[in-house]
């Protein structure tokens, strides 16, 4: 049991952490009303001024479409090939299954610059236009790392001889992964997706290299941070992206946490067995042969 001194030090180091973490964020979100250019403090006059010319901007509706159009395709690549490729290294027993799986998380582990700088070179050399296309590959890169990771644990979690007990009731492969396969993994697969997106949203520096002239939000705000005119203007736009992050990132740490239920309810007074999980699969089968 920690003794009176160790439980403060733990308490206070996690107050100093989320400080350090939270505070710049709440001080942009009140530099996203002030009044004056200059950022110095006290605020003299707050104003929504700039909220409405951050709305109105086509320069950041344009990059806020992007943004979206590439982390949804982005996304939606990850969680095919991530999901795929966890299904393979955790299914299968072939020569260099450590090797892959360590290469499939390898892009997350890199610097961003050095992933960057390769993409930029193989662009380059395969005479490939930059492009929002280039982008959603560049970005998919990474984000097939979390779908993966995310997938796998899952699939190590759920017990093998679920999937046997289906095979041997008679369902066949297609009935085992939709009535106990899937069940289990599909909140793992929401989480990643989620997580996936929020990831390749505001993802900065493999963008610079991959995107050209096409604008994205974080390529926004890069762009004109150098300049002290549109700086009112970033804070609010920093302030929307960091709110319209926070819902999935939420709702991909609630799912990921809970847990996925794979077995079917079981009757008051009676134990949960094996086969429940797939009494529907066997059900189906044996209406097929009747």
């Amino acid at each position: 049991m920690e003794s009176r001194s160790a439980r403060f030090l733990i308490k206070a180091g996690s107050v100093i952490a989320m400080l350090f973490l939270y505070v710049p964020l709440a001080l942009v979100f009140v530099y996203s009303f002030n009044a004056s250019v200059g950022q110095k403090w006290p605020i003299e006059e707050f104003t929504t001024r700039y909220w409405t010319l951050a709305w109105k901007s086509p320069d950041v509706r344009e990059a806020l479409t992007n943004s979206t159009i590439v982390a949804t395709m982005a996304t939606i690549l990850a969680l095919i090939l991530g999901s795929l490729a966890a299904f393979a290294v955790h299914r299968f027993r072939f020569f260099g299954r450590n090797a892959v799986s360590l290469f499939l998380v390898l892009p997350i582990a890199l610097p961003g610059i050095v992933t960057a700088i390769a993409l930029n070179a193989s662009i380059n050399n395969l005479g490939i236009t930059f492009s929002l296309w280039t982008i959603m590959i560049g970005h998919a890169t990474f984000c097939i790392v979390v779908v993966y990771n995310n997938v796998i644990a899952r699939l190590r979690r759920t017990p093998g001889s679920l999937v046997e007990a289906s095979m041997d009731l008679g369902a066949n492969g297609w009935q085992t992964f939709r009535m106990v396969t899937f069940p289990a993994i599909r909140t793992a697969i929401v989480a990643g997706a989620l997580l996936a997106f929020a990831l390749s949203f505001d993802e900065i520096v493999v963008t610079n290299f991959v995107s050209g002239t096409e604008l994205t939000i974080p390529k926004f705000i890069f762009n004109n941070l150098r300049q002290p005119r549109n700086r009112p203007i970033i804070n609010v736009v920093a302030v929307g992206v960091t709110v319209a992050m926070l819902i999935p990132v939420y709702i991909a740490q609630r799912i990921a946490g809970g847990g996925a239920d794979i077995a079917t309810p079981t009757p008051p007074g009676r134990r949960e067995g094996p086969t429940d999980t797939v009494t529907a699969a066997a059900a189906a089968q044996s209406g097929q042969g009747a």
